[in-house]
């Protein structure tokens, strides 16, 4: 399949996706499916969870510290004591703290950075019983977040926006199980592994060497990190291996799980606050964002390496081939990476490091300006949605009036929440970059000297931060130093946007809708459409401008020219 077709083959699902799967969503945080209540009632029961109460917003943003710091402590001790532990064939030791605890902040926030080689490091049990699952709670968390907030906006006089339980047992049991099973059949039918057998030694008769291949529960794992936008593989070259990735049909599947959740949740967001066309505005930044990002991106990887050629090799009609499968191609390979950069998943099919200066770019700009298009499983949604306030707030500068969003004045309060939310991010990329770049601890972890060294310390801060996983992995990042201020990155590029969020949402939920007049700011309308897609690209270009020009954009001019 050509890229043409790929592209609009995926355009197809996506539309399915986006009236099907958002309608879908609706109904279940809506409790107006049932199907599963066989399952989903013991285990209200067994946590103890009255589903028919509902949270304030203090109590349902505790539920998710509380949840998350639990299934931390118990992550982190399955990891330290795996070696002792059964569902261990290849007899893994004990991940050590340091490592260990980078590895399950970062699947729990959803982020799944890995400083490590999953094939060498970890069981098969931490794979499932820690990694994996991590993949479908994080997942549903996210999605939970992004509805508390779908629900502020929706009600009105409310004191409550719902209930993190119900929610975190409905998006599991009724979303992310279901498609995650269909679609590990159908990576296992295409010849992606599973199994708990071990691995497989083979001998090399000719050269006299014995082999281990390495194999274990693959194709289920694979279903649920890409659906969950998680992106951390069994093996170390993630969706380049053809034990995860073994063909085409694969991985159109795996950039068709990625986007559906994003996409289908802008549907669900119209139909729960009753505007339709509030959630195709949105979609359609998010629409844009993409499209430019995924154009500059395979229009670099299309040229030359500038490296190859100066080594003498000026003919190269398949673009940058280096770091990649030859199976894929140089702008499948990028559509791959911008589709995993710009929905906070972090899976790749191709080295990111060996992208062409421009195509890195793509990659790491794409996660500056917010993980917003579309972004990760309900994380994008509720980024866009602040930006959206701080839109409405300038809109409302421009007329003269109290800012409006869906009915709900925009005060100084929601303005406040807002612009916290959105500047967490870049403020703690920079810091940590800065930090990074004035010690030795940090000076020693790039592969690479000069502006690409940079910009490899830069990417990781930014991947981190933003719960995106994807590394340019020429970084030497299982080290103290970069385990631990990685992890702040991670913590606060998770919680310290929810709390924001969640403050918001019960903010918006006590508030009454004021009736539409002359004055009124439409947002569903192309200038508000216009308007979000430029805030949303001034508040990435003015806060990381400056650093990106001293990587990506100075190592491209170092080429004398762009493209």
């Amino acid at each position: 399949m050509g890229f043409g077709w790929t592209i609009v083959s995926m355009v197809v699902v996506l539309v399915i996706a986006w009236r099907f799967l958002g309608a879908y969503m609706v109904a279940v945080y809506e409790n107006r499916t049932r199907w599963l209540a066989v399952l989903e009632r013991p285990i209200y029961r067994v946590i103890g969870v009255d589903a028919d109460a509902e949270q304030s917003w203090q109590r349902y943003g505790a539920s998710v510290i509380v949840f998350s710091g639990v299934v931390l402590v118990i992550g982190y001790v399955l990891l330290r004591l795996q070696g002792h532990l059964p569902l261990n064939p290849q007899h893994q030791s004990g991940v050590t703290p340091a490592l260990a605890w980078n590895t399950i902040v970062s699947f729990v926030t959803n982020t799944n950075w890995q400083n490590y080689s999953g094939e060498s490091t970890m069981s098969y049990l931490s794979q499932m019983g820690t990694l994996a699952l991590q993949n479908f709670l994080s997942a549903s968390v996210g999605v939970a977040v992004a509805v508390a907030l779908i629900r502020g906006f929706a009600r009105k006089g409310s004191r409550t926006i719902g209930n993190f339980w119900v929610d975190l047992v409905r998006g599991t049991l009724y979303i992310l199980l279901p498609i995650a099973f269909l679609s590990a059949v159908v990576f296992m039918a295409q010849g992606a592994i599973q199994t708990l057998s071990g691995p497989v030694h083979v001998s090399d008769a000719l050269n006299g060497v014995r082999q281990a291949i390495p194999r274990g529960p693959v194709a289920s794992q694979e279903a649920i990190k890409q659906l969950g936008t998680n992106g951390g593989g069994f093996f170390n070259a993630n969706g380049a291996s053809p034990f995860e990735n073994p063909t085409g049909l694969t991985n159109f599947l795996s950039l068709a799980l990625i986007l559906s959740i994003p996409v289908g949740l802008t549907y669900t967001f119209g139909k729960m606050v009753g505007q339709l066309r509030q959630g195709v505005a949105v979609l359609a930044v998010m629409a844009v964002l993409f499209g430019g990002w995924l154009a500059i991106g395979a229009t670099a990887e299309h040229q030359p390496n500038p490296a190859v050629a100066a080594a003498g090799l000026d003919r190269q009609p398949g673009g940058n081939m280096v770091g990649k499968e030859v199976r894929f191609g140089d702008t499948s390979s990028a559509f791959y990476n911008i589709t995993s950069t710009q929905t906070s998943t972090g899976s790749v099919d191709s080295a990111n490091d060996s992208y062409n200066p421009m195509g890195g770019f793509a990659t790491m700009t794409g996660m500056m300006l917010g993980e917003v298009s579309p972004g990760g499983v309900g994380t994008g949604l509720y980024s866009i949605l602040l930006f959206a306030i701080i839109t409405v707030f300038i809109g409302g500068l421009m007329v003269g009036r109290t800012p409006e969003y869906l009915g709900k004045k925009i005060q100084a309060r929601e303005v406040k929440l807002a612009a916290l939310g959105v500047l967490v991010m870049p403020i703690v990329v920079l810091a940590l970059t800065a930090v990074a770049v004035s010690v030795h601890a940090g000076r020693a972890g790039p592969l690479n000297a000069g502006p690409h060294g940079f910009s490899e310390i830069l990417y990781s801060y930014t991947s981190v931060t933003n719960n995106n996983g994807s590394a340019f992995a020429g970084l030497t990042s299982n080290t103290p130093f970069y385990n631990i201020t990685e992890t702040v990155g991670l913590l606060l590029g998770r919680f310290a946007i929810i709390v924001p969020v969640l403050a918001l949402a019960g903010s918006l939920a006590v508030k009454d809708v004021v009736p539409a007049s002359l004055g009124t700011f439409r947002t569903d309308k192309p200038i508000f459409i216009g308007l979000l897609l430029g805030v949303t690209l001034i508040v990435g270009a003015l806060t990381f401008f400056p650093a990106v020009s001293l990587g990506p954009i100075v190592e491209q001019l170092s080429y004398g020219r762009f493209f």
